[in-house]
Formats: C-alpha cells, sequence, structure tokens
C-alpha cells in the first residue's frame, strides 16, 4: 500500500519491534534516528507536518529528543522559531515543570521560554497514549500559552477524536500505524 507519504510508510513498516518492558516499541528512522534519517524522508515529513498545521502560532515547540529534528525543519520551512521541551531542568525563572507518562515510561520535562499569550503548537514523532500531549497541554494552558494544536507523524494507535476532546486542542497525524503480530502495520 503506497499512500501519501512512501518514503515514511517504507520506513514505517521496515522497522523492527522490540520489547520495552512489555510494550511493542518500534525502532525507526523518525523516531528512534535508527538507521540514520536520510533527508528525502525527512523532508517527506516535514513537509506533511506542514500541511497538518493550523491556525496562528508563534511557536513551534518539540519534546525532545525525537521531536527536535521535525521542528527544525519546520521551522525552516515557515519562518517560526522553534524551542525544545527538554528532560533536564535548568532551574531558569518561569520554568514549566511537567510530569508525563508514556506507555512505557514516566519523567519529566521542562519547558523554558514559553508565556502568557504565546500561541504555540506542539510537534512530536509519536502519539501511543496521548500522556505527553495531555500533560503538556495542561501545563502550557496553566502558564497562560494558547496550544493551538499538536502535530505528530505516528499515531500509534490513539483515538485522535478523544484525544484532541481530553487535550482540548486538534491533533493531527501523518500515518495511523500499528503492531499485528509482532510487526509495523499501517491501520
Amino acid at each position: 500500500m503506497v499512500g501519501r507519504f512512501p518514503l515514511l510508510e517504507r520506513a514505517y513498516l521496515s522497522s523492527p519491534v522490540v520489547d520495552m518492558n512489555g510494550y511493542p516499541y518500534f525502532v525507526n528512522p523518525i523516531s528512534d534516528g535508527v538507521p540514520c534519517v536520510e533527508s528525502a524522508l525527512l523532508e517527506e515529513v516535514v513537509a506533511g507536518l506542514e500541511s497538518l498545521c493550523e491556525g496562528d502560532y508563534d511557536l513551534i515547540l518539540a519534546p525532545e529528543a525525537m521531536g527536535i529534528h521535525l521542528a527544525a525543519g519546520l521551522s525552516l520551512r515557515t519562518g517560526k522559531p522553534f524551542s525544545v521541551i527538554r528532560k533536564r531542568r535548568y532551574g531558569l525563572p518561569l520554568e514549566i515543570e511537567v510530569s508525563y507518562r508514556t506507555g512505557y515510561s514516566s519523567s519529566k520535562m521542562y519547558i523554558n521560554g514559553v508565556g502568557k499569550g504565546d500561541k504555540v503548537i506542539i510537534v512530536d514523532d509519536v502519539v501511543s497514549t496521548g500522556g505527553t500531549l495531555l500533560a503538556l497541554s495542561d501545563a502550557l494552558r496553566s502558564a497562560g500559552a494558547e496550544v493551538v494544536m499538536a502535530a505528530v507523524v505516528y499515531d500509534k494507535p490513539a483515538d485522535l477524536g478523544e484525544l484532541s476532546e481530553k487535550t482540548g486542542l486538534k491533533v493531527r497525524a501523518l500515518l495511523k500505524v500499528g503492531i499485528k503480530d509482532g510487526k509495523p502495520a499501517l491501520v
């Protein structure tokens, strides 16, 4: 099956799947940087993300690590600045601490340089349970920022309508993916 994103589909379908404490985790150039991210694949993905991004926004936010290359590419295409949501605390004034949980771990992230009235979008590689997006959108709103939307590469296998309701923002993805019989599959 070849759709709008042939390089992305091929990259996903050829991904090995590893067990992360009972959670099936696919290893992929876009979501892990393994194997290397080919420039044509990155260009296809960034163009796709740009097509998903709607509304007026001032800043692109990306969780480290695998949202960084996506936000950088999108920033180059749109002329909008980007900021990295870090896993390290810097202790800067107005730093926002975010506790989050994914399908296989829980941790904290830190947002700097976002304040009251900023209009932001969140760009990331994968949405699975939606835990990261929910935590980020809640924390940003509490800080007075307006979260316009979230754009992700892979939807695995979140119900984006339900997630949009929970987060209060439009969540859009390039590919809906899953794991069937231990192998990557397009859904």
